[in-house]
């Protein structure tokens, strides 16, 4: 069965849209048809971390009646397909969010998997999103206010009777000033999907406009979220086999310093 499952966060700047982005790699990565929509239609990035900033046509046109779900697909050279929104403001003020559940059925339509960007916080827009979701995922940082946030969050999809699926707790530094898994676990009372590591290969991997699972696929915040999508996708995935193996880093590090 096909199901719409929207990316959500109580606060912006958690990695709600970097989330978003990878676990839909993942899920390619696993062999399956996925479809990443940006559903943050007032401040848009999906399109900006995959090198497609402007699109002839956005999912704000597909909102709008001047085209179809289909015709503001694009496909990546990795093979994944999102539906990016515009940058415009001019679009923005055009579009109503709450019209996006009206094409619930013509999304589901385009690919197995169906993962959805929301913009942060429980504004209108916000909340449009979480109407549409079949399904939710909550992203937060290991910090009291982050997870604070993420609780209203998880209240308010209940109040819309939304099956959270879970947590996902990025940028982990694993000191002793964070909170700890299993503080996250009990104040939200949701299970967590997964523990995603503070990672200089993600802000690497934004420069060069793509997936940290296609720049960097044996880091530690890749195999983080392979990890996560196996779950999802109930598939067997090893961590510890994919990782860089010593030979591998002395060749970057060999072909680095010849670079030099």
């Amino acid at each position: 069965m096909r199901k719409i499952i929207v990316i959500t966060s109580g606060k912006g700047g958690v990695g709600k849209t970097t989330t978003a982005i990878n676990l839909g790699a993942a899920i390619n990565y696993f062999g399956k048809d996925v479809l990443i929509i940006d559903g943050n239609l007032t401040t848009p990035n999906i399109g900006i971390h995959l090198n497609s900033p402007e699109v002839p046509i956005s999912l704000n046109h597909v909102l709008s009646g001047k085209a179809d779900a289909f015709e503001a697909v694009y496909e990546h050279e990795s093979g994944m397909k999102i539906i990016p929104s515009s940058l415009s403001i001019k679009e923005l003020r055009k579009t109503k969010t709450e019209k996006i559940k009206d094409f619930k059925d013509d999304f589901k339509k385009i690919s197995e998997y169906i993962l959805m960007d929301s913009a942060a916080g429980l504004g209108h827009e916000a909340i449009s999103m979480i109407e549409i979701a079949d399904e939710l995922i909550v992203v937060t940082n290991p910090e009291l206010p982050a997870v604070t946030d993420a609780l209203k969050t998880i209240k308010i999809a209940e109040q819309y009777k939304k099956k959270v699926l879970g947590v996902i707790v990025t940028r982990v530094k694993r000191n002793k000033i964070e909170m700890n898994p299993d503080a996250v676990r009990e104040m939200l009372e949701s299970p967590i999907l997964g523990m995603v590591p503070e990672d200089f290969c993600i802000q690497e991997a934004l420069s060069m406009k793509d997936a940290v699972i296609h720049t960097h696929p044996k880091s530690k915040s890749a195999r983080a979220y392979k990890e996560i999508a196996s779950k999802l996708l109930n598939v067997e995935y090893d961590s510890d086999k994919d990782k860089e193996k010593i030979f591998e880093r002395l060749f970057k590090r060999f072909k680095k310093k010849k670079k030099k």
